[in-house]
């Protein structure tokens, strides 16, 4: 688990905040940029089509879609439906992918010229069909090309979901299990409940004095909401339910010492229907020394403590949970990317210092989408990106495992040995 280099999958030409994988249709998506500063660094979302080789994964840039003064910070993403986080708004987007014949086909009827393709001319001019961009994890240059599949992207609409005085920032959005219920988080300490998909105002509530960092909603409808007061709170709809106390087993550990710094729901593997709550707590105060961060894993149903580890002394900044619950992705202020066995929260996987910066956002790779097997031969694989505009891949290889078949007969020959030593030892035995 030394320090290693990591291969970039796709550099943007602007600082990375989110990214999720669309299990509908392959696609990569990752936004961020220079927010509204005049630096001449564009705000954007990306689309990336994601492909395995041989082995490897590579990205190619289908389409940048223009964000103009509004950096996206956090995105959650249900269908084909985007909620992205912008200042202290929540802009809803609908996403549909689309084959350049069928775009064609679309600009005749609207008596429109045929567009060349290149997407990627809305962040950086037109570009050529040989055009190439940094970062792709096969070592070549990423290409927009103009017989790829491409996406069209509509606006449906915004809300103001923080209302801070100065600096307003939506900090954390999520959707609920069933779809019907969108959830933001603000720079304010409100959680804003939004009925979807008809954003009408359901809940306003004043969860955290300060900040949310992060919130999530699991599928017996508990919210859970992380602040920098220290708090991390489960709310039933707008009332109080319960505050979590990680560090009460832990008495070395001084009130206030550590504040919440995520929260993710997770499955249990191999057992439908149960959930566990997965926490991680960061030191409030940076020292010479600092001391260790810790992950705790809760009873998803009555909160009950069930393990706390340390994960290492560099600070966290973001935390992911993979599609089975069987895997944790962490990601460090330094640039670090780990991986842990949820069950046990042991450290499987860690690359120091892969970002040069802090690590933004995570996502898991599912086993199978259309069709396709984007894990290979791996055991998990996970995006990670950071403010280094960098897009970078994690996989671990399958672990090898004796075969079923050799294990018994490894089991009958033990057997048989042993017979024959009591036969041995004890004559007539048998």
């Amino acid at each position: 688990m030394s320090r290693r280099k990591i291969g970039d999958l796709y550099r943007a030409p602007f600082p990375l905040y989110t990214v999720h994988f669309h299990r509908e249709t392959g696609l990569v998506i990752t936004a961020g940029g220079g927010g509204a500063s005049k630096t001449g660094i564009k705000n954007g979302v990306h689309f990336l089509s994601l492909e395995l080789v041989e082995g490897k994964h590579s990205a190619t840039l289908l389409h940048s879609h223009d964000t103009e003064t509004r950096a996206t910070m956090n995105m959650a993403v249900e269908g084909n439906v985007m909620a992205a986080g912008q200042d202290g708004c929540c802009c809803l987007m609908r996403f549909q992918q689309h084959s350049p014949k069928d775009l064609r086909k679309d600009n005749t009827k609207r008596g429109k010229k045929p567009k060349q393709s290149a997407s990627y001319g809305d962040v950086d001019g037109p570009r050529r069909r040989d055009g190439h961009h940094q970062g792709s994890g096969g070592g070549g240059g990423l290409e927009t090309r103009t017989e790829s599949s491409q996406v069209k992207v509509e606006v449906l609409g915004e809300v103001c979901s923080d209302l801070s005085p100065t600096d307003a920032l939506q900090k954390c959005v999520r959707f609920s299990p069933e779809h019907n219920l969108l959830l933001t988080g603000g720079a304010d300490g409100h959680v804003r409940v939004w009925e979807y998909p008809s954003l009408k105002k359901k809940l306003d509530f004043k969860a955290h004095e300060g900040e949310i960092q992060d919130l999530d909603i699991s599928s017996n409808k508990k919210v859970v909401t992380v602040g920098r007061d220290f708090a991390c709170c489960v709310w039933s709809d707008d009332q109080l339910a319960m505050g979590l106390r990680w560090q009460d087993s832990l008495p070395h550990i001084a009130e206030k010492m550590y504040r919440y710094q995520a929260c993710r729901f997770g499955k249990v593997e191999d057992l439908p229907g149960v959930l566990r709550l997965y926490t991680v707590q960061v030191p409030h105060k940076r020292d010479r020394k600092p001391p260790a961060c810790y992950i705790t894993k809760w009873e998803g149903q009555n909160f009950l403590p069930l393990l706390t580890k340390p994960c290492g002394k560099e600070v966290i900044s973001c935390l992911e949970v993979s599609d089975s619950g069987t895997f944790l992705g962490l990601g460090t202020v330094t640039g670090s990317v780990a991986i842990f066995i949820a069950f046990s929260l042991q450290k499987l996987y860690y690359v120091q210092e892969a970002h040069g910066i802090v690590v933004t956002d995570l996502a898991f790779l599912p086993e199978v989408v259309q069709g396709k097997n984007f894990l290979g031969d791996n055991e998990v694989a996970m995006l990670s990106v950071a403010v280094d505009s960098r897009c970078q891949m994690h996989i671990i290889p399958n672990r090898r495992s004796f075969p079923i078949w050799l294990v018994l007969l490894l089991c009958g020959l033990l057997i048989v040995a042993v017979v024959f030593l009591l036969q041995q030892v004890f004559p007539g035995f048998i």
